[in-house]
């Protein structure tokens, strides 16, 4: 109890600098400024009781969690849902997902009051969790009231396990409020265990973006973009871009050009505020540079079409020969490689992949991705790729082969919810005391 005191004290004495970072980071994206007193707590009753509770903190953990939002709806149609994030671009993306058919607000900061007023209104049976996002009073708060919690997705790499080392004897007491720790992989799944997850709690379930199916109309809208933009030249994308890649990306594409005159590059910066530095980066490179926003498609002049929206880039990966998955060339960590793959599109990535360490190494395992060893190694491994007709359609199939072989993550997802829900209904109709009912045990993956 002591830790948890001086962990909650520490917050509020933090409040104002996060105030503070919120209000600075709202003047360069607007979106952090809207609906601040949600990150308190404070928000209109929506009258529900018993749902279901989906938290996703941003888009990729969004895009990830839509197969199994979806079965949830299906098998659970008369109970309201709820679905939080933490950033602007992941709210954008449940309300484009899902409207009105969930209820949709910021997670509250991990502050005591603020839990108490969430859960107050939102009035959860189930929590699913999806990833990494363990907040001790947050879960204390739910195992308190006796919400269930299931961790879907669940990974953690090296350097948020290093993360948690201040504060892990209160996060192994948080993630111990679980009812099950879903993880995606062996190595996901010990280092969960190190941090205080136990059988049979725990266990590997599997990656639930394996199980993405590419909307129904995408790549045809891939195609017609590149139709517009001149159907025979080569395209390759750079897409989840941060900053220290930009510069890296330009000159990549200058060593494209040099071989490909007529090559197009499409780049989709990670952040909205990288959106228009990014666009006069290239206009400054002397690239004729075109944007969604501005002009909607790219033409057959166009060197460089700058993707400055949200929730396309599945249609861009369709409309590329190639693709450049980044946050990888700088100490992020990777981005989502799945959707390139599920479109059957070889994949470039750098060296700084430990976010997805597993995928990424099963890809490459697979001849479906090809790791570059430094930045200057982009160039030459695009112009090898643009060049080579059947060495790219051999990295696809292959790409396309192992998202099939992995399915099936959701599917066994949803029979631990529905064990989770079947024995808390049990605990409450009186089968025994919550804590020492036997626990679900995860299919075999």
């Amino acid at each position: 109890m002591f830790q948890r005191f001086i962990y909650t004290l520490t917050l509020y004495l933090l409040t104002p600098f996060v105030v503070y970072r919120l209000a600075a980071r709202g003047f360069k994206y607007h979106g952090y400024l809207a609906r601040w007193r949600e990150r308190f707590g404070f928000f209109a009753d929506p009258g529900i009781k018993d749902s279901i509770w989906i938290h996703a903190v941003s888009l990729g953990e969004v895009n990830a969690a839509v197969p199994l939002i979806e079965a949830l709806m299906c098998r659970y149609r008369d109970t309201p849902f709820v679905i939080t994030t933490v950033t602007p671009t992941g709210s954008d993306r449940v309300l484009q997902l899902f409207g009105d058919r969930v209820f949709h607000v910021y997670l509250p900061y991990d502050l005591t009051t603020a839990v108490r007023r969430f859960l107050d209104r939102v009035r959860p049976r189930l929590a699913v969790i999806m990833e990494t996002e363990i907040w001790p009073n947050l879960f204390m708060a739910c195992a308190e009231r006796g919400v269930s919690i299931v961790v879907a997705n669940a990974r953690l790499s090296e350097k948020s396990l290093r993360g948690y080392w201040p504060i892990q004897p209160l996060v192994r007491r948080a993630i111990r409020c679980a009812s099950f720790v879903a993880a995606q992989s062996a190595s996901d799944e010990e280092r969960l265990r190190t941090l205080g997850a136990a059988e049979p709690k725990l266990a590997v379930v599997g990656n639930l973006k394996f199980d993405m199916t590419v909307p129904e109309g995408v790549v045809e809208s891939g195609v017609a973009f590149r139709a517009a933009a001149g159907g025979g030249r080569p395209v390759w994308i750079a897409a989840s871009t941060h900053e220290g890649e930009e510069l890296v990306v330009l000159k990549a594409h200058a060593a494209v050009l040099r071989r490909f005159p007529d090559a197009l590059l499409l780049v989709a910066p990670r952040h909205p505020e990288r959106f228009k530095p990014f666009a006069a980066a290239c206009r400054a490179f002397g690239f004729r540079t075109l944007t969604r926003s501005e002009k909607g498609g790219a033409d057959p002049t166009c060197q460089c079409f700058v993707i400055d929206s949200m929730g396309e880039l599945l249609a861009f990966y369709a409309a590329a020969d190639v693709a450049f998955v980044g946050g990888s060339l700088v100490p992020v960590g990777g981005h989502n490689l799945l959707e390139p793959a599920a479109l059957a599109r070889p994949v470039v990535v750098g060296p700084q992949t430990f976010n997805f360490a597993e995928v990424t190494e099963d890809l490459i395992t697979a001849g479906a991705v090809m790791r570059i060893a430094d930045p200057d190694a982009l160039g030459p491994a695009v112009v090898r790729l643009l060049s080579r007709d059947v060495e790219r359609r051999s990295m696809g199939e292959a790409a396309r082969a192992v998202m099939e072989r992995e399915r099936g993550a959701v599917a066994r997802t949803m029979a631990i919810v529905e064990d989770v829900l079947a024995q808390a209904g049990n605990a409450e109709s009186g089968a025994g005391n919550r804590n020492q009912r036997p626990m679900p045990v995860a299919p075999d993956p």
